[in-house]
């Protein structure tokens, strides 16, 4: 654990006993009906707004979903953590997470008898996961669903603010939020002006890209980019994504190019990013595109570009977009320091994770 995680813990274990806090949006964390203060029992409002009562303090939890268990660990609470779902312990090995800890494949496909053997004080998972069903099933056991999103760049604030109260971390909670805001407020304050760069971001499979409203269209606005396919419609979905017609993206012509694969902590290989620059720079027509004739193509694990609720990968596209406005700027550094201070793992260096191919 990260010395500053293992300090909020260790604050909030001597407080939690007379914790009173009342969070915008997320809910008021009070000792339940009365009852004496060491019980550490407290009511949170979760993401469906749904009034939960967990009997804290929290030593054990359940976790679906790789973005919530690094939010999770980032605020100093990694340690309580004893079943997550396969997704997570494939992503995240530092989990150190056997196979009888593993509760669900995915966010809807879940063994609610393995949960209740593992006795957790919650069960956390985002509102796309079968969360309803998940409270019906574990109200028996009394174990309390709680929905927090953590892969949703709307809510970041709202999510680790109440993942703090969930488990007693305000401090920490604080702590993550804080390196968010220190991003953006930089990547904001330098892009403030600058002419929009346009951008094709793709994500896993060739020609699968994002839409309006989802979460790498929001980074590519931050950045100071324009999405190519911006003009799509993306039908309400918050995570929406579409394959394109391979002739659409060049006559967009996009300045520069990403290409994001699914995001695992393990350093990716050499081999890996080969082979997909191989792929993108073979595309037929794409040597007449303005981002490989002017060799701005780049390939990211999504570990490192999707973390922090996607405000690392807003800061490495504006340093791309906008090389002069950032040049005293390396994103690496804050890399660096989400996985050594917040995830506490070791940091294999920037270049296991993104690459500049073109």
């Amino acid at each position: 654990m990260p010395a500053t995680a293992l300090r909020h813990r260790l604050a909030a274990a001597a407080s939690l006993a007379a914790l009173t806090l009342l969070a915008a949006g997320c809910g008021e964390v009070v000792p339940e009906d009365g009852a004496a203060a060491s019980s550490g029992s407290i009511t949170v409002v979760d993401d469906m707004d749904r009034e939960v009562t967990i009997d804290g303090p929290v030593e054990r939890a359940v976790v679906l979903n790789s973005y919530a268990n690094e939010f999770v660990r980032a605020i100093g609470a990694g340690d309580t953590v004893v079943g997550v779902d396969r997704v997570s312990a494939e992503r995240l090995p530092y989990l150190e997470i056997s196979d009888d800890e593993v509760v669900s494949e995915d966010l809807s496909e879940i063994n609610y008898e393995a949960v209740a053997e593992l006795d957790p004080d919650v069960f956390i998972l985002p509102r796309n996961g079968a969360w309803q069903e998940a409270a019906d099933q574990l109200e028996s056991f009394g174990v309390p669903v709680v929905v927090a999103t953590a892969w949703d760049f709307d809510v970041f604030h709202e999510t680790v603010e109440l993942l703090g109260q969930v488990f007693g971390e305000t401090e920490g909670a604080d702590e993550v939020a804080g390196f968010y805001d220190e991003i953006f407020d930089l990547v904001s304050t330098r892009v403030e002006g600058a002419e929009p760069v346009s951008v094709y971001w793709e994500t896993e499979q060739p020609y699968l890209t994002a839409l309006p409203g989802s979460g790498f269209d929001q980074i590519i606005t931050a950045a100071g980019g324009r999405n190519v396919f911006g003009d799509v419609e993306a039908g309400g979905d918050e995570q929406s994504e579409t394959t394109v017609d391979p002739a659409a993206v060049v006559e967009r012509d996009p300045e520069l190019i990403v290409h994001e694969f699914g995001p695992a902590a393990e350093p990716t290989g050499q081999e890996r990013f080969d082979d997909v620059r191989d792929d993108l720079l073979g595309r037929a027509g794409w040597e007449a595109i303005s981002a490989e004739r002017e060799g701005e193509v780049y390939v990211t694990n999504g570990w490192a570009t999707s973390g922090l609720s996607k405000a690392l990968g807003a800061l490495y596209l504006a340093t791309w977009l906008h090389p002069e406005e950032f040049e005293d700027v390396d994103p690496d550094a804050y890399l660096q320091r989400w996985v050594e201070d917040f995830q506490g793992t070791e940091f294999a260096g920037a270049d296991a994770y993104v690459q500049k191919v073109a």
